[in-house]
């Protein structure tokens, strides 16, 4: 029997709630599979700013660092908000995807037929949609230096290494290879120096590549696109800033940000979490959707434990239940046959996936 060490980091607001229902489904998709997952807990955020008196306590980057992936749910709060920025819970998460070396940020979106009237956009716009955003995580203006608010003046700097941009481009043509077959990459590079790099070395890369179908995109225009015709895009390749913003647009093709997993890979140990923020408004209520959450631990299955079975077992039993009609409260208005609380839908998935 194969064994696993999986650092859980819950966070703030609906963090614990959320992660608590992916273990729950973890255990039953392990057992089905006959493997072991062991679990241990580490802090961060505004719960290890409480604790710990900071929000990426030591011994979490090497709990991180001595398992095999590691689970988050959630960070941030308006209790943190007034805090010098280094010290708020962002900047945790920042610090621990630089320790951790995870430089591409997948983001898939796929729009479910029982869910196509959750989205703001025509469900003949939307319908089949599946497309895979795959972003830069560790580099560009999010890291840069200089950065400085001088109170009338403030500024900060978007750099990218040549080195960075070839290895997320290999992994954005990788991914392509297992889809589609096309990359659309995203920049600005009639305006921004460091855009032209990012086409110039998009471009080069390519090159290994025949069987891949390459296209670039203006950013601005990138975004009116994803709203007019997302049909047309299958893996979207672009920056740090660039790729927060167009992953968040694209989640909203679906209908709900609950519903959007994310993978962070390409260092030494991966980093799964949904999309979406700790929403404190709705913590502890038993509303939030963990669907998200739940398929975030199988995309840690798939790519850092290889257990690929277990991984479409997980999102087997998701489609299933959608198309069952159980809904959480933000999609309850979309089809629901029954309204779940969080720890409900875990369940229900969770049985589901020891029946398939």
């Amino acid at each position: 029997m194969k064994h696993y060490k999986i650092a859980l980091i819950k966070g703030d607001g609906i963090g614990p709630e959320i992660i608590d229902e992916a273990v729950k489904v973890l255990d039953a998709v392990s057992a089905k599979e006959d493997f072991e997952i062991a679990y241990n807990e580490y802090l961060m955020g505004g719960i290890a700013i409480d604790v710990k008196g900071e929000p990426l306590p030591d011994d979490t980057i090497k709990g991180s660092l001595g398992s095999d992936a590691v689970l988050f749910g959630a960070i941030g709060g308006e209790k943190w908000d007034t805090l010098p920025r280094e010290k708020r819970p962002e900047s945790g998460l920042l610090k621990l995807r630089k320790s951790l070396g995870v430089f591409a940020n997948l983001r898939p979106t796929t729009v479910y037929d029982e869910l196509i009237n959750a989205s703001t956009l025509k469900p003949d716009v939307i319908k089949g949609v599946d497309l895979l955003v795959v972003r830069e995580l560790i580099g560009g203006i999010y890291f840069g230096q200089p950065r400085a608010n001088e109170g009338n003046r403030a500024y900060n700097t978007m750099v990218y290494e040549k080195d960075e941009i070839v290895r997320i481009a290999h992994i954005a043509f990788l991914a392509a290879r297992k889809r589609s077959k096309k990359v659309c990459s995203v920049d600005k590079s009639n305006v921004l120096e460091v855009s032209q790099l990012w086409r110039d070395t998009v471009q080069e890369v390519a090159k290994e590549y025949k069987d891949i179908e390459l296209s670039h995109m203006y950013i601005d225009n990138a975004a009116m696109q994803l709203i007019r015709n997302p049909k047309q895009f299958d893996v979207i390749l672009t920056s740090n800033l660039f790729g927060d913003i167009l992953s968040d647009e694209a989640s909203m093709i679906g209908g709900s940000i609950g519903l959007l997993p994310s993978a962070s890979v390409g260092g030494k140990v991966g980093v799964y979490e949904p999309i979406h923020g700790s929403a404190p408004d709705i913590a502890r209520q038993g509303i939030a959707n963990p669907i998200a959450t739940i398929l975030s631990a199988a995309m840690m299955l798939r790519f850092s434990l290889n257990e690929v079975r277990a991984a479409e077992r997980i999102e087997a039993a998701v489609k299933d239940v959608l198309k069952d009609g159980y809904r959480t409260k933000d999609l309850s208005q979309f089809g629901a046959k029954e309204v779940c609380s969080t720890s409900e839908m875990g369940s229900i998935i969770a049985d589901r996936v020891s029946k398939i």
